[in-house]
C-alpha cells in the first residue's frame, strides 16, 4: 500500500491549500528532485475541466534511466482520498495482496500513485512527443480536485515548463475560472465595499461637520482605516470577479495585496491606540507603547509579504509551506502584541482609582476598556480559528461561507469600535454623575477588574 501512504502524505500538503481563484498559471521547473508536486486545489461542477501545456520536458537520473511511465499528472478528489486513507488504515485485502504479489507491473510493484485506484490519472511522459503536450480533460464528477505532479522514477531530476488551467464551463459556454464554492465571493466583496461607502460617509459628518471640535487625531487615522477597508473589498471583487471571467486578475491582485497591507496595518495601529487612549485621553504615548507600533508594524508588513507569496505562486513552490507557517506565527504575534496596551491601560487606571478620588471617571473607564479588551479577543478568535475552521470543514460548495463570515464580523467589530470611540465630550465616553460617585467606589473596592 505504499501507494495509499503517499497519497496520505499528499493529504498533509492540501491540509494547508484551500481552493483558490484558479488563475491561469505558468510555472518552470528545473531539475526538480520532488516526488510529487502540488498544483491547485479546485471544486468542480458537472461541467468542469481541466487542461494542462507542457513543453520542455526532461528527466535526468543518476541511478537509471527514467521510465516515462513513472511520471505524470494526475487529479486526486477528496472523496477518493478518505477512501484511501480508510483502506491505508485497514490494510489492503486478500484479493488485492495476491494481485500486487502475482503482478509484473514496475509501476504497481513500486507502489507508484500514479496506478493507484483512488486517482485519476491524466497523463505520463510515456504521452508526450517531444517533450511536448497539449491537452483538456473534462471533470463529469462534481467534486473537489487536487492537481498533482508525481515522479515516481528513482534519484531523477524533472525539468519543464507547465501551464494550467482549471474551470467550469457555464450554460452558453463561457468558462469560469472560479471554483464552484466561490461563485459568489465578487457579490460578497462588492456588497461589503458598498457597505463601507456608507459607513465611510456617516463617519466623515461626524468628524468632519457634526462633532469636528471634537474630533481627535485618532478619529482621523480610524477615517484612514475605513478608506482602506473600502479599498481592499473593491480591489478584492475586481480581482475575483477578472479572474472568473479570464483567468487573470489584470493588475487588481497587485492593488489587492497592497490595501491588504495597509488595512492590516492601520488595523493593529488602530486598536494599539486606542488601547492606549492616545488623543483623547492623553496626548503622547509612552515610550513602551511605541515600541508595540514598532514592533506590530514590521510584523504586519512581513505578514502581508508571506499571504502575497502564497497566493501568488501556490503549493508547487519550493517553500511554499515554510511562508504558510512564516505567516501564521507572524499573524499571531500580531494579535498577541496589540493587546498588550489595552491591558496596561486597565492595570494603570485600576491602581489610578485607588489614589486620585475620582471614583465615577475611573470605573467608566474600566468598564469601557475591559469591554473593548473582550471585543478584540473574540474578534481575533473569530476571524483566526473560527473562519479557519469553516474553510476546514465547510462542503466545497460553500468555501463562500467562511469568507462572508470574516467579513460579516469584520464589519460588526469595526462598528462597535468606531461607535465606541466615535468624537464626543470627555462626558459622553465617560459619565461623570457626582451622586454616582460613592456606589462607584463601593464597586472599585468590590470588583477587582482583573483580566
Amino acid at each position: 500500500m505504499a501507494a495509499a501512504r503517499f497519497l496520505l502524505i499528499l493529504s498533509v500538503a492540501g491540509a494547508l491549500a484551500f481552493p483558490a481563484a484558479a488563475e491561469i498559471k505558468t510555472e518552470s521547473f528545473r531539475e526538480d528532485p520532488r516526488p510529487s508536486i502540488m498544483f491547485e486545489k479546485f471544486g468542480f461542477s458537472e461541467s468542469g475541466a481541466v487542461r494542462i501545456i507542457v513543453s520542455g520536458a526532461a528527466v535526468s537520473s543518476s541511478f537509471a534511466r527514467a521510465d516515462p511511465k513513472q511520471l505524470g499528472f494526475f487529479l486526486l478528489s477528496d472523496e477518493s482520498l478518505i477512501h484511501a486513507i480508510y483502506e491505508s488504515q485497514e490494510g489492503p485485502t486478500a484479493e488485492k495482496r495476491a494481485e500486487a504479489a502475482g503482478g509484473d507491473d514496475p509501476e504497481t510493484a513500486s507502489g507508484c500513485v500514479l496506478k493507484s485506484p483512488y486517482v485519476k490519472k491524466l497523463f505520463t511522459f510515456h504521452d508526450m512527443e517531444g517533450g511536448h503536450y497539449n491537452k483538456s480533460f473534462p471533470v463529469t464528477h462534481p467534486d473537489e480536485y487536487t492537481l498533482f505532479f508525481a515522479n515516481c522514477a528513482p534519484q531523477s531530476l524533472v525539468t519543464m515548463r507547465v501551464r494550467t488551467e482549471m474551470y467550469n464551463v457555464n450554460a452558453d459556454g463561457s468558462k469560469d475560472y472560479l471554483p464552484v464554492g466561490q461563485a459568489p465571493v465578487p457579490a460578497i466583496y462588492g456588497f461589503f465595499a458598498f457597505c463601507y461607502v456608507a459607513f465611510l460617509a456617516a463617519w466623515g459628518y461626524l468628524t468632519l461637520s457634526r462633532d469636528r471640535v471634537s474630533a481627535h487625531q485618532i478619529h482621523h487615522l480610524m477615517s484612514g482605516l475605513l478608506v482602506a477597508r473600502l479599498l481592499y473589498c473593491l480591489s478584492a471583487a475586481e480581482d475575483q470577479h477578472y479572474i472568473r471571467v479570464t483567468g487573470t486578475p489584470h493588475g487588481w491582485d497587485v492593488a489587492f495585496y497592497l490595501f491588504q497591507l495597509v488595512k492590516g496595518v492601520i488595523l493593529f495601529a488602530v486598536i494599539a491606540l486606542v488601547g492606549t487612549g492616545w488623543s483623547f485621553l492623553k496626548p503622547v504615548l509612552q515610550d513602551r507603547e511605541k515600541k508595540v507600533l514598532m514592533a506590530v508594524i514590521p510584523l504586519q508588513v512581513t505578514a502581508n509579504i508571506a499571504a502575497a507569496v502564497i497566493g501568488e505562486t501556490g503549493p508547487f513552490l519550493q517553500g511554499w509551506v515554510t511562508w504558510n507557517q512564516i505567516l501564521l506565527f507572524v499573524d499571531v504575534a500580531c494579535c498577541c502584541a496589540v493587546l498588550f496596551p489595552v491591558v496596561w491601560s486597565i492595570r494603570s487606571l485600576r491602581e489610578t482609582s485607588k489614589t486620585d478620588g475620582k471614583a465615577a471617571r475611573n470605573l467608566s473607564k474600566l468598564t469601557l476598556f475591559r469591554q473593548f479588551y473582550v471585543v478584540v479577543i473574540g474578534y481575533l478568535y473569530f476571524t483566526r480559528i473560527v473562519v479557519y475552521a469553516l474553510k476546514t470543514i465547510a462542503s466545497y460548495k460553500y468555501r463562500w461561507v467562511s469568507i462572508l463570515a470574516e467579513e460579516v464580523a469584520t464589519l460588526a467589530f469595526y462598528l462597535f469600535m468606531f461607535y465606541t470611540f466615535r468624537p464626543a465630550e470627555n462626558s459622553k465616553y465617560f459619565s461623570l454623575d457626582d451622586d454616582e460617585e460613592e456606589a462607584a467606589e463601593m464597586v472599585l473596592r468590590e470588583e477587582e477588574f482583573e483580566l
